[in-house]
């Protein structure tokens, strides 16, 4: 089985992406493919696998990801920049409604956050605080709150974008903290058996937001697309932002802009940015990877990615 494929990343989260419009291919294999492919020792790597699929409805196009374990996200943003980028270059649009498996979001091309840096801006309007949405056992709603059940003192805003978000604002971030309430959540307890994405958010001195998450089915990873928009609809629900207010969210990948509005919404405009175009074998039988044989280099997108995150952080 021989497939081609986009190395992309948005805000620093990097991923395979597969044209996979037509193809029928059974979950579990697909599965099968995300470890193979965003397995970090092997040759491609990634923070999970994204798939271009066939549409539904108002959208012409659509997106799944798969998490390098292989369980299946209901969505991720800064893939979702990716992916739309491709159904935009595949279709001719420059905006669109994008089908999620458990809901849709709008996707547009808008001005470059810097010269050479492709960007496009997501909305996401499924967006709850209540308790049950986010998979929660306990409670109805938890706005910068302690959670009855979770090991932590710390007050929680929980969300989902639609996929879960467990989103803490701090003074610093202690990234073994961190990691330790995440793997807590990945064990699926009792209070959250759906695992949820655990963020820690710190305000910054200039007015932007910067990021640390945990990312349900990856763990600690530079960037989590969702996780910045959840971060920046809980900073408004507390009063650390206003409403409908354009903020830079910054994490360990790069920046985005983000605004969020009551009605609930959120909308982040970042980069999408591909890498090279290649080739790769697979082999379902033993989930094994061949060689990977490079059909496009992107070099310029690269360089041009890398020089606005010098000049971001100087």
């Amino acid at each position: 089985m021989r497939f081609e494929f986009i190395k992309c990343h948005g805000s620093g989260n990097d991923f395979p992406l597969i044209d996979a419009r037509g193809l029928t291919l059974p979950d579990a294999q697909w599965a099968a493919i995300a470890r193979a492919l965003a397995d970090r020792a092997g040759p491609v790597g990634g923070d999970g696998l994204l798939l271009l699929v066939d549409g539904r409805d108002e959208a012409p196009f659509g997106q799944r990801m798969f998490n390098p374990d292989g369980s299946e996200a209901e969505t991720c943003l800064n893939g979702l920049r990716c992916v739309a980028r491709a159904g935009f270059d595949a279709t001719g649009l420059d905006a669109a409604l994008v089908g999620l498996p458990k809901s849709d979001a709008w996707a547009a091309r808008v001005a470059d956050l810097a010269p050479g840096v492709a960007t496009i801006a997501t909305r996401v309007t499924s967006v709850s605080a209540n308790a049950r949405d986010v998979g929660l056992t306990v409670g109805d709603r938890f706005v910068d709150a302690p959670i009855p059940g979770l090991p932590s003192e710390r007050r929680f805003t929980a969300l989902t974008m639609p996929n879960p978000h467990l989103i803490a604002f701090v003074d610093v971030v202690d990234e073994a903290e961190l990691v330790a309430l995440g793997d807590w959540c990945e064990s699926a307890p009792p209070l959250i058996p759906g695992r949820a994405n655990v963020s820690f958010v710190a305000m910054v001195d200039d007015g932007s937001l910067f990021v640390r998450t945990y990312e349900r089915g990856v763990g600690l990873t530079d960037s989590c697309g969702s996780a910045m928009a959840a971060s920046v609809h809980a900073a408004a629900l507390t009063g650390r932002i206003g409403w409908d207010v354009e903020v830079v969210i910054r994490n360990r990948g790069g920046l985005v802009r983000g605004r969020t509005k009551v009605d609930p919404s959120v909308e982040i405009a970042g980069n999408a940015t591909f890498e090279y175009r290649a080739a790769v074998d697979f082999a379902p039988d033993t989930g094994q990877l061949g060689a990977v044989t490079l059909i496009e280099d992107r070099a310029v997108e690269r360089d041009a990615w890398r020089s606005l995150l010098t000049a971001s952080r100087n």
